[in-house]
Formats: C-alpha cells, structure tokens, sequence
C-alpha cells in the first residue's frame, strides 16, 4: 500500500507558537509522555527513518517541530490543501528545569486553543501502562473543544496479540463510558502493526474541516 505521508520534510523547530508556520491549511499534532514511543511512531508513519530523533534518553523533543507533507488533493476545482504534522515536546519524563516545563506546558495549551488549522490529535500511550494523567487531560481537552483526538497504543509488540487486544478493548471501553470521541488502535513501529490504519486515520483528520 503507496504511504499518503511519504515525503515529510523537516521544517522548524519553534519555542514559541508564534514561531511556527502560518496558520493556513491543516495539521496534525502528535502528543504523549517522553518515553511512550512518539518519535518512533513518526518515523514509522511517514516512512522516514531519521525525520523525527529517537534516543534512549526519553525526552529529546524540547520544542515543537513542524514537518511538511505534500499537499493533499481536495475535491474537483479546489487547490490542493497544504498539510503539516506538528511535533509536540514530550512531557512528564524528561529531566528538565521546571520552568522550561512550565514553558512547555504554556506554550501546548496555547498552540491548542488558537491554533486553526489544527485538525485533530494524535495521543502516543504506550499499551503496556494505564493512561497517565496527561493523557487524560489531553483528552479531556479534545472533548471540551470537539478535537478529533486519535490514539496510538505503542509498543504492541511488546505484549502477546491477545493481551494487546484486552488493553485495546479495555479503552475503548473506558473513552465510551466518559464520553469522549476517541478513536483508538493498536500500533508497533518495530512490527509494524497499525501503521496503514494510523496513517488512514492521519489523512482523514487533515481532511476533515475544524467545527
């Protein structure tokens, strides 16, 4: 199957929201802790080994990153949508000094209130562990402002098949007893498992219109 993320391109890295590209066409944000394999499942869903860092040092993403997609064809006469995948810095592991967290923390609250172009989310949580109260508050967040939010449970292969469907089917079950619109999948860059499913879900997100 031909990958609708092939050619991602590194852009910017941006400490500030103002710093990032212009806010026109449309965009995916990836989230998650530092050590739940967001950098891994970048470079998995665009097929570029090398476009996002990964490291055994959890951590490494201390600003957002911008990546370029080519543009998405849209229906017959309409120009071809620019699309970009936004990078979010890692939170809740990196050894950090505790303003610059704060700083992270400002600047991911406010890319996610004014950000228009901003079509949805993709939350990285790593199967093997219960959703951390990031995750959570994240979604809690697509919820209140009716963000398509996506998650990634990564890692898959690190558990049996029937053990990674119990953890799947477990969310699946709490997101629909809070309520929230989340969509949920079993994904492994190593395997890869999901990887067609996660980028379908990625293309339909850039695709939707924001309410």
């Amino acid at each position: 199957m031909s990958n609708p993320l092939q050619g991602a391109q590194f852009v910017l890295a941006a400490h500030r929201i103002s710093q990032l590209p212009p806010d026109d066409g449309a965009e995916v944000a990836f989230a998650g802790r530092s050590n739940a394999g967001k950098s891994s499942a970048l470079n998995a869903l665009t097929g570029h080994r090398g476009l996002a860092r990964t490291s055994k040092t959890p951590g490494r993403t201390q600003q957002m990153v911008a990546f370029s997609l080519p543009p998405l064809a849209q229906g017959e006469g309409e120009a071809p949508l620019t699309v970009r995948l936004i990078d979010l810095p890692g939170y809740g592991y990196a050894k950090v000094p505790e303003e610059l967290r704060a700083h992270w923390k400002q600047e991911i609250d406010a890319y996610l209130h004014r950000r228009r172009s901003l079509r949805g989310v993709v939350l990285i949580s790593d199967i093997r562990h219960p959703m951390k109260e990031f995750d959570r508050m994240m979604l809690d967040f697509c919820f209140a402002t009716h963000l398509p939010c996506h998650v990634l449970l990564t890692k898959a292969d690190k558990l049996s098949r029937n053990q990674a469907m119990q953890a799947l089917a477990a969310l699946r079950k709490e997101l629909a007893a809070g309520g929230t619109q989340a969509t949920a999948q079993m994904f492994s860059s190593q395997t890869p498992t999901g990887v067609d499913e996660a980028r379908a879900a990625i293309v339909t997100l850039l695709q939707t219109p924001r309410e």
